[in-house]
């Protein structure tokens, strides 16, 4: 079966943000590229954009969250426009409470976790880096 992979954009703050991601789920950066990794003669890459990340990736279960600095040259994402949320299926729910408390810590909770009205246990938040997540458990999927 395909997997979904979420690929993130960021401002200049991508390590910033996967190194949090890291401190939340643990796990290793399967890869970790800079701009300056790719500078050659025909692909000349700034001093200010040499150590911005061109690709990370943390495994997280059976699926990898990636993502990558934008170039200056191509403009800034705008963060509280992402049209998307992340969506973790935890399997229990003080898994759902430890990382719902961890990924919101500095950011904007949406709807608290607890009993949904349709039977999960479950919560939304926008993350310190204007990433949105939603956290839910389901007894009756274990």
């Amino acid at each position: 079966m395909a997997q979904i992979n979420p690929f993130l954009h960021y401002n200049g703050n991508a390590e910033e943000a996967f190194n949090f991601y890291q401190s939340v789920f643990g796990g290793s950066f399967t890869k970790l590229a800079r701009f300056k990794d790719l500078s050659s003669p025909d692909f000349q890459v700034s001093e200010k954009e040499a150590n911005k990340i061109m690709f990370i990736g943390l495994p997280i279960g059976k699926s990898t969250l990636m993502g990558s600095d934008v170039p200056e040259v191509l403009g800034t994402i705008n963060e509280d426009e992402n049209r998307f949320k992340i969506s973790i299926t935890a399997e229990s729910t003080e898994e759902a409470d430890q990382l719902f408390n961890q990924l919101s810590v500095g950011g904007t909770v949406e709807m608290p976790i607890g009993d949904s009205p349709w039977g999960t246990y479950f919560g939304m938040f926008r993350d310190k880096y204007g990433i949105e997540w939603m956290v839910e458990f389901d007894k009756n999927n274990k």
